[in-house]
């Protein structure tokens, strides 16, 4: 336990420049994943293209959730105790390594370094702040709240400037841009080409707050539109990943909801100082805007109020929200946005059905869904194994958008109960695992 503990925290600490996907040598996130027969990277190559495993393929300084990288199993497991310890540190790093871009909350989670945010200021609010040395970045409309984005003077730091935010506008609905991270494996940007946009809009539309999405042969008969949050759209291993488990269709490998329509919000751009809450609340914004009749968000940060105000906007449509719980273990506080009010909240389970053991937690659990022991689409023309609740999220995503009428009452039907307590209402889409041997044979 402790040699584990000490890698992972020697990993964490490697400068991005030095990270690697698995099989790339030592140093970086990918040194952790190389204990042979596990799944590495939250994203194990079984192929990678044309060109065979992308050995040395540079990925995100976008941090992960510990175990969505290494895929540990037994007793190479952390307990609860060190997962947390594990977040702490991996938050820091993300800090840390991103320091032009981000800073800290008082409870160490990123934010967007020098912006605050605020929601539906009133005239005399707005000037107050300005008056308090306050300058005004962005002033518009989201999701039918008037979002101001503001900069504090030069020099406060970021907990201060908010609380001198509050202190000269005391009715003023204020927090920190946070910026929320994948669940389960890192964001993996590469030069890849984004999917091609695809006009026809017929059918069951779903929503997808995540990276952007890669062309892929899985991919290659999808409707798929996306759309940058965070500057030009940039294809990404987490969110090719979630996208072939939605909407994936090749020769032995089946995604969970082929035929419907897949709007992508690109809150990253390619860069971990992206993924903040002004950019995931347009994301939701332009989703719920084209027909989106149940959105994925396998992200997790801490509770943001314009996050939170965005969602009861989709919510109050009927438009389903679904997310990951996150994969830092029981003893990590409960994340966002699965732990809001009526956001269906996602664990994962092996092929066992055992909710794997750095399953986050919530405060609600509605299913649970394979989310190891699987294979997604890699960013060329590959497959990998995946571990992790980002991985499960999309397939009660995929039910709830597929089924017809009350389909919560559906896909609650549907669920396999089990006596875990933290399965929620049991196991749903336990047919939808794409089988991994299957897939590497065909690689070959």
């Amino acid at each position: 336990m402790q040699r584990f503990f000490t890698v992972v925290l020697l990993a964490i600490a490697v400068p991005a420049s030095a990270q690697l996907l698995p099989g790339g040598g030592s140093g970086g996130l990918g040194g952790i994943g190389a204990l042979p027969g596990q799944a590495l990277g939250g994203l194990s190559p079984l192929t990678g293209g044309t060109g065979g495993p992308l050995g040395n393929a540079p990925i995100s300084r976008l941090a992960s959730e510990p175990l969505g990288i290494g895929g540990f199993l037994g007793d190479a497991i952390p307990d609860a105790r060190s997962l947390l310890q594990l977040r702490r540190e991996r938050l820091r790093a993300l800090v840390r390594d991103n320091g032009k871009a981000l800073a800290a909350d008082p409870d160490g989670n990123p934010v967007r370094r020098d912006e605050l945010l605020a929601i539906d200021l009133s005239e005399a609010d707005a000037a107050a702040i300005r008056a308090a040395g306050f300058t005004i970045l962005r002033d518009d409309r989201v999701g039918g709240s008037r979002l101001t984005v503001l900069q504090p003077r030069k020099g406060l730091a970021i907990a201060k400037a908010l609380a001198a935010l509050r202190l000269a506008a005391p009715g003023a609905a204020a927090d920190y841009n946070h910026v929320f991270e994948p669940a389960g494996g890192p964001l993996q940007p590469n030069a890849t080409a984004p999917a091609p946009a695809e006009s026809d809009s017929a059918g069951v539309t779903i929503g997808l707050v995540d990276g952007g999405v890669a062309s892929h042969p899985a991919l290659s008969g999808a409707r798929i539109e996306q759309r940058g949050f965070a500057g030009a759209v940039q294809a990404t291993g987490h969110g090719t990943a979630i996208a072939s488990l939605l909407v994936g269709d090749a020769a032995g490998f089946r995604g969970a909801a082929r035929g419907a329509r897949l709007l992508v919000a690109d809150v990253y751009g390619g860069s971990a100082g992206n993924g903040s809450a002004e950019s995931i609340a347009r994301g939701l914004d332009w989703l719920g805007s084209n027909g989106a009749r149940v959105v994925n968000i396998s992200l997790v940060g801490p509770p943001n109020l314009l996050v939170a105000r965005s969602i009861a906007a989709l919510q109050a449509r009927g438009i389903i929200i679904v997310a990951a719980v996150g994969n830092d273990g029981p003893a990590a506080p409960p994340l966002y946005p699965a732990s809001y009010d009526r956001v269906i909240a996602v664990t994962a389970v092996d092929a066992r059905d055992k909710v794997l053991v750095e399953a986050g937690r919530a405060r609600h659990v509605d299913f649970a869904a394979p989310g190891a022991d699987m294979a997604a689409a890699l960013q060329r023309s590959g497959y990998a194994t995946v571990r992790g609740t980002s991985f499960a999220a999309p397939l009660v995503t995929a039910r709830l958008a597929m089924s017809r009428g009350d389909a919560l009452a559906a896909v609650t039907a549907e669920a396999r109960p089990n006596r875990d307590e933290r399965m929620g209402r049991g196991i749903v889409c336990d047919s939808c695992r794409n089988d991994v041997k299957a897939l590497s044979k065909k690689s070959r």
